[in-house]
């Protein structure tokens, strides 16, 4: 210790400070330096960001001169020594008054209603449901049943629990983790950050990627099952095929299939949680002859491990998220791939998609408390905000391939980078250009492996559409046959088709599948009128395109129904049921919405889409309203029937 009762800094730390620092983004770490060491007068005007995207993504350090880098590298370096000296005292509390000014560093100047939202995803107003049914109703017989031990699952499951309402999870596989178990196809990882698609309530900074692998992310869905002791409360194996709604009881009866011996049983529940997702069923081509194929075949969803692709001849069909990971890896096994385009996707350029955080990035979330917390917001906060209005629709737009100006700034940035990707294959290029706007379909990430892959002599690219499948191979419009050892399907799932196979029967017997008509409705993406008691996560036009991260909504969509439960318990009552003019309420106003947004324009098929052309998928509106409706159901939407 020296004389003045300092710890002296050793040299290995000061190294791998400065060198940290040199490398760190600026726009989270000087909030986050700000918050553990108490000195806010790093947080200078001149350091103030930018955080506005531009078409391809955010200006490099919040748009800062190199001057003022220098400048917020060396505060930053200065405070973090002077902390390690002190013997790295703990941060303050995060109070939310004080944290305001640090979290208006990152965004600018928002409206107060921001608030609640922001300290939410720092991971501090994160304490649970607010309730326990011990306080609420002690004496009351009370039993939830989760369908899906998924992200959205788990995310129920442990609230309930922290509320002390008995539950129990009925998953279908045999472990958690949901479509991160289901699918682990070659290539399998996020497209969004996964410091974004991580609980809010169960940071940690141990990523390895900012771009998860597949296993990284299922490892996490674990860990969290395991260190929350959720597993207790998970019946593995154990498929609903039907649940039907007892009015004179106030329960509901699921029937249970068990997955290993085939035997079936019931179980009763108060209330119904469904987690089963949108992308859990896998879909087809409906080209004729496919079952003829004699050949081994399957979905991306379904990877079969037993084939060795070595040496084959292998047909990808589909150029959507999944085989857009998967033909690369392939690619490096199969003697040939043939790859069906029906339409080119759009392509983000992420130079880092693949790679591994720098080195120095991973010592500052190891070493800097807190540190993760402001970078994951900073992610969140572009997330939110930072694109959405590039997806919007300007009614007076006219200009073919975009819907409005910034669309189509958008248009064209992407079309610059694929025309340099494909420079030296124009051949290609006149074919990986889509027509339809930006965002108008899922949007995927590359950092080259792309075009890359395309150019090799070993892989074809064909766009002519399939008209049959024979025992040797495919055929394309054109009269060619493509004979292939294998056939891999990337065409995705039935996405609209909710709560499938399950028979759902409501009030009267009647039942959810017939009111829906392949229409799927409910209000706020988790309630549906006639089904007192049920409630969906990751619902009817709940999925995300430009408002951020999946996980935010499921964990908003959780609160809603905990909060539902609470007013049920609270008011005695023997359940809960959305009012019918609610429901339409809601939807004047989503599928205005939708229509104002480059997936709802008319003549582009998507996965968003019902049959009938009606976006029943994305969420079209703010992040920020959508958290707000759901901090409490509008008791005015709701009917309450207490038993006689």
């Amino acid at each position: 210790m020296g004389d003045d009762g300092s710890i002296p800094v050793d040299a290995n730390f000061e190294e791998q400070l400065r060198s940290a620092v040199k490398v760190a983004e600026l726009p989270s770490l000087l909030p986050a330096v700000a918050h553990l060491t108490g000195n806010h007068e790093i947080l200078r005007d001149e350091l103030r960001p930018g955080v506005h995207p531009t078409p391809l993504g955010l200006e490099p350090q919040g748009g800062l001169s190199s001057e003022a880098q220098e400048l917020g590298r060396a505060s930053a370096f200065r405070a973090l020594l002077e902390w390690h000296r002190a013997g790295r005292p703990a941060a303050p509390e995060y109070r939310p008054d004080e944290l305001r000014p640090l979290m208006e560093f990152v965004t600018g100047p928002v409206d107060a209603d921001y608030l609640s939202l922001f300290l939410g995803q720092l991971g501090v107003d994160a304490n649970g449901p607010g309730w326990a049914l011990e306080d609420v109703r002690p004496d009351r017989e009370f039993r939830v049943v989760v369908i899906g031990a998924g992200m959205s699952g788990l995310a129920a499951a442990h609230r309930l629990d922290e509320a002390g309402v008995p539950f129990t999870v009925l998953e279908r596989n045999a472990d958690v983790g949901g479509v991160w178990l289901e699918n682990d196809y070659p290539g399998c990882q996020l497209d969004t950050s996964n410091f974004c698609y991580s609980y809010s309530f169960a940071q940690h900074a141990r990523w390895q990627y900012q771009y998860s692998r597949r296993d990284s992310i299922l490892e996490y869905f674990r860990d969290f099952a395991d260190t929350q002791s959720l597993r207790r409360h998970i019946r593995f194996r154990s498929e609903v095929s039907a649940a039907t709604f007892d009015e004179g009881e106030g329960i509901w009866r699921l029937t249970v299939r068990d997955t290993v011996d085939g035997s079936v049983h019931t179980i009763e529940a108060h209330a119904v949680i469904s987690a089963v997702g949108q992308l859990n069923r896998p879909a087809f081509p409906a080209t004729p002859g496919r079952e003829s194929f004699a050949g081994d075949s399957w979905h991306t969803a379904r990877w079969n491990h037993e084939v060795d692709l070595s040496g084959k001849k292998v047909a990808v069909v589909g150029t959507g998220a999944s085989a857009f990971q998967v033909v690369p890896e392939i690619a490096e096994k199969a003697e040939h791939v043939v790859l069906f385009q029906r339409t080119p996707p759009w392509i983000m350029p992420t130079p880092n998609y693949h790679a591994e955080l720098a080195p120095g990035l991973r010592w500052l979330l190891r070493e800097i408390p807190g540190y993760h917390r402001w970078f994951r917001f900073l992610q969140f906060w572009v997330g939110v905000e930072g694109r959405r209005r590039y997806a919007l629709v300007d009614p007076a737009w006219d200009k073919p391939g975009s819907v409005s100006e910034d669309n189509y700034s958008l248009r064209c940035a992407l079309e610059s980078y694929l025309e340099g990707e494909f420079d030296d294959r124009p051949d290609l290029l006149a074919h990986v250009v889509p027509d339809y706007p930006p965002y108008a379909k899922r949007m995927l990430r590359d950092d080259g492996r792309w075009a890359a892959t395309l150019k090799r002599d070993d892989v074809e690219l064909v766009t002519e559409s399939l008209t049959e499948i024979t025992p040797q191979g495919l055929v394309t419009a054109d009269g060619r046959r493509h004979e292939v050892d294998v056939i891999i399907y990337g065409t995705g799932f039935r996405a609209s088709e909710f709560l499938v196979p399950m028979e759902v029967a409501g009030r009267g017997g009647v039942r959810l599948h017939d009111i829906w008509d392949g229409e799927p409705r409910a209000n706020v993406g988790i309630t549906v009128p006639g089904f007192p008691n049920l409630f969906l996560l990751y619902g009817p036009n709940t999925n995300l395109v430009v408002n951020g991260s999946i996980v935010l909504f499921s964990e908003a969509e959780v609160d809603y129904v905990m909060a539902c439960l609470r007013r049920l318990l609270e008011a005695d009552a023997h359940t809960i049921d959305c009012r019918p003019d609610a429901l339409e309420s809601f939807y004047e106003r989503v599928d205005a919405a939708s229509a104002a947004m480059a997936f709802g324009v008319k003549g582009v098929h998507n996965w968003y889409k019902s049959s009938s052309g009606r976006v029943s998928q994305n969420w079209p509106l703010s992040t920020l309203e959508f958290w707000q409706r759901t901090r409490e159901p509008d008791p005015s939407e709701y009917i309450l029937h207490r038993a006689e």
